[in-house]
């Protein structure tokens, strides 16, 4: 297993350029999920606190149409700013994401399928025309142990991970599998191993298996570990609880 792993350091961080060839791919196999959901998929409830599947799908076509506008965007986090207390939460993304659920409440699935359409290649080119002396200005104050971070961060491949992250809850949650290759998942997979690396610094042997995983090394010594790429994920992003070198998060 050791032979062939990849040393974490070695590997090339997502930049612009790919970030945004990455989200052409993943805005469209969340509409051919979206597409694919029956009557019964929609009321699913889901990993994510308070949220079937429908909220999450409202939730990442909401996010969409903030991306697309700055102006937008403001209105949705004024407006998240009093649902962060009434939900109990802790930070103004919260309140923002909550909005974007409750403004679609009365969306079917195929009109929240409508909004998608029209909503994410506008994104993606709203996120393409970030100006880059803007993109790097550190604005961003993420929870530990991401911490401040330029706008990038958020607007080059940080909204097509919470996307694919979406798309990997709403596929456990109506038992539909994930639509996952080496190429596109694997590469999300290995960029977020790299960051999650760096933030903790432990050595490590990790295996994750199946179509996005592989086999990764930080340092000698420290936790071997052979997970599910998927369960991996879920426990980075807190959706489930891990132990040793696991113990340490990435929110996505």
């Amino acid at each position: 297993m050791v032979n062939s792993a990849v040393d974490v350091t070695t590997i090339e961080r997502i930049g612009h350029d790919e970030a945004m060839a990455i989200t052409t791919v993943e805005g469209r196999r969340f509409l051919e999920q979206l597409r694919s959901l029956d009557a019964h998929d929609w009321t699913r409830p889901t990993a994510c606190d308070r949220w079937d599947v429908r909220a999450v799908a409202a939730h990442v076509v909401g996010s969409a149409a903030g991306q697309i506008s700055p102006r937008e965007f403001l209105r949705q986090v004024r407006a998240g700013r009093p649902v962060v207390r009434e939900i109990g939460a802790r930070y103004w993304w919260d309140g923002m994401n909550e909005v974007q659920v409750r403004e679609r409440a009365d969306l079917t699935g195929d009109e929240l399928i409508a909004e998608w359409v029209g909503n994410a290649d506008r994104a993606r080119a709203a996120r393409t025309r970030l100006p880059r002396p803007i993109a790097r200005l550190p604005l961003l104050n993420l929870p530990a142990p991401v911490g401040r971070q330029p706008l990038a961060y958020l607007f080059d491949i940080g909204f097509t991970r919470d996307v694919w992250a979406h798309r990997m809850d709403i596929a456990t949650a109506t038992g539909r599998p994930m639509d996952l290759d080496a190429g596109h998942d694997g590469r999300i997979v290995a960029d977020i191993v790299a960051e999650w690396a760096a933030t903790h610094r432990e050595p490590f042997v990790l295996e994750l298996t199946g179509p996005a995983g592989g086999t990764y090394t930080a340092s000698s010594g420290g936790d071997v570990v052979r997970i599910d790429t998927l369960d991996f994920i879920s426990i980075l992003a807190g959706r489930a609880a891990g132990t040793g070198v696991l113990r340490n998060p990435l929110p996505l």
